[in-house]
Parts: C-alpha cells; sequence; structure tokens
C-alpha cells in the first residue's frame, strides 16, 4: 500500500495561491512546478515571456528537492562541503541552488514545489513557500 500522496486539492491550492500572488507583479514572470515524492510532474504553470531556462529550472529544482529529500539550498551546501558537485549524483535531471522545496508532512517526502524567474533565488523560494502553506500540511 503506497504512503501519503499529495492530493489534487492540494496541488490546485497551491498553483492557485502561488498563480495569484505571482500576478501581482505580472512583469516579473515565473513558472512553478510541483511534483509527486518519485520527482514526476503534478502541475505547472507560467507566466508569459518567462525565458525557457526559467521554466526547465523550475521543474528540475522540485525534481531535486523531492528525489533528495532536501531544500535545494540546504542540498548543495551539502555538496560543497563534501568537496562534491551536483554532476557527481549521476543524474541530469538534479540541479542545485536555492529555491526547491521539499513538501513533508510527518516525517513523509510528498514531493517538491519550485518557482523560478525571479532575479532573487530568495524571491522565488518565498512563493514557493506561499504554496506549501495553501497546502495545509
Amino acid at each position: 500500500m503506497p504512503g501519503p500522496l499529495l492530493s489534487m486539492e492540494q496541488v490546485q491550492a497551491a498553483m492557485k495561491a502561488m498563480m495569484e500572488t505571482a500576478m501581482e507583479t505580472p512583469n516579473e514572470p515565473v513558472a512553478m512546478a510541483i511534483v509527486d515524492a518519485t520527482g514526476n510532474l503534478e502541475a505547472y504553470a507560467k507566466i508569459d515571456n518567462l525565458r525557457i531556462f526559467s521554466r526547465r529550472h523550475a521543474i528540475r529544482k522540485a525534481y531535486t528537492a523531492a528525489v533528495m529529500g532536501q531544500d535545494t539550498g540546504a542540498h548543495a551546501q551539502r555538496l560543497q562541503s563534501q568537496g562534491r558537485s551536483i554532476a557527481d549524483m549521476g543524474d541530469p535531471g538534479l540541479t542545485n541552488g536555492q529555491g526547491g522545496l521539499v513538501i513533508m508532512k510527518d516525517g513523509v517526502i510528498l514531493g517538491g514545489i519550485r518557482v523560478g524567474g525571479y532575479p532573487s533565488g530568495q524571491s522565488d523560494e518565498d512563493l514557493s513557500r506561499v504554496g506549501l502553506e495553501a497546502m495545509n500540511l
């Protein structure tokens, strides 16, 4: 029997909250991605005129948070402290840098969430947290 999963209601609530917040500054386009615990895409949205790199990076950071079970900024710091790079992990879907957040409930990984496109990784992470809060975990 599978463990806890993200519900459609949780995913939709997170995307709605992030999209509403992002549209407060439509001249700052972003992409928003949510993946399940295995890194499979559950939801994705973007504001028009966003660069392709930011679109792809949103998905990769959500994936990294989910499959590594750790926020991407913390994971990158851990690798750096070990003298390793993300390439050492052997998974081309992984990426480093701040912004991808693990979705967890009661110590169980449910997935990953990521916003990408703002000039600051902290701004990306802040909007990702809006989505996490809307999930009511």
